[in-house]
């Protein structure tokens, strides 16, 4: 958590340029906003490009926070991407809280494996999901973004499901809404938390 306002909940999201991962960052600070929350959303983007990596950062409190950098100490990580394991490592959980942290990721193993891979403290909780494959079959495309905010409210409950439901359908009108919908609800279904 931030070091100067203990209710600020930090986010930082991983994936790759295409999967949504700046649209997920929006969304979940969106969703705060319904709540009457404060929030800031913002990417960090590399080589912009399909397919590169790609950080966004949320920010999420009950009170004014005047923080606007990138998140450093997250209470939150997020994987859209499992193959960032293989190129980033241990630097995605670098500066997560180690007593009450949360690592969300699309991971096709259990929690267990995940923990055992990144050798993760084991007072940090561990939510995973096959978002890809959620993705495909609800969506029809190997974009994750939505269905990760499932699993996320489910394990953290940083925002309420109904809302970021709210905002998905905003920002995705039409089918392509009750799609992304249909996903959210699966993956907070379906996400296997440790």
């Amino acid at each position: 958590m931030s070091e100067t306002q203990t209710d600020v909940i930090d986010i930082r999201f991983y994936g790759r340029g295409g999967q949504g991962v700046v649209t997920a960052s929006r969304l979940i600070g969106e969703a705060g906003l319904l709540q009457g929350k404060y929030v800031h959303a913002f990417p960090a983007f590399g080589p912009e490009r399909i397919g590169a990596p790609v950080q966004a950062f949320t920010r999420i409190s009950n009170n004014r926070f005047y923080e606007k950098c990138e998140v450093v100490y997250p209470d939150i990580v997020c994987v859209l991407d499992p193959t960032l394991y293989g190129i980033l490592g241990q630097a995605i959980v670098s500066g997560l809280d180690e007593e009450k942290g949360v690592l969300i990721s699309n991971y096709k193993e259990s929690p267990e494996e995940l923990r055992k891979e990144l050798k993760l403290n084991p007072n940090i909780k561990v939510g995973v999901v096959d978002a890809t494959s959620i993705a495909i079959d609800v969506i029809g495309r190997a974009i994750t973004n939505t269905v990760i905010l499932g699993a996320l409210i489910k394990a953290a409950e940083v925002v309420d499901l109904e809302n970021i439901i709210k905002v998905t359908k905003k920002r995705f009108p039409g089918e392509i809404g009750e799609k992304n919908a249909e996903a959210i609800r699966r993956a907070y279904n379906e996400v296997v938390i440790s």
